[in-house]
């Protein structure tokens, strides 16, 4: 095995501070053949999946990783990264509980993208 632990740590500090910094930026993570699911509704493809985090109603957001869980998940070299966090809004001072769920694949240049996202807010 070789260090699924720290490439799913680099993406994910990677990840998350582009999302909070500027969304759009996180194009280069998806391909066409990628999927987000985000509160349950599906949308695939790069240019449907920026839209849909660029559209999301907040100007400011910040997230804070409180768990990272990550395992190889295929012969070709995909990797599972499951993430636990809060996160802040615009000016809510109560953070919102969330999870998310990324399958990512090499690209075949030596890095990775993310084929599956899947993000949940944790109510209760």
């Amino acid at each position: 095995m070789s260090n699924f632990q720290e490439i799913a740590q680099q993406f994910t500090q990677y990840y998350y501070t582009t999302f909070d910094e500027n969304r759009s930026n996180l194009a280069a993570l998806y391909r066409d053949q990628s999927m987000l699911t985000f509160e349950s509704n599906a949308v695939q493809g790069t240019s449907g999946i920026v839209e849909k985090l660029v559209g999301l109603p907040f100007q400011k957001i910040k997230h804070q990783v409180a768990t990272l869980d990550a395992q190889p998940s295929s012969e070709q070299g995909g990797i599972l990264v499951m993430v636990t966090g809060a996160l802040l809004v615009d000016e809510e001072e109560r953070p919102m509980n969330y999870t998310q769920v990324f399958q990512l694949q090499p690209d075949g240049q030596g890095s990775y993208f993310v084929f599956n996202d899947m993000f949940k807010l944790i109510y209760g």
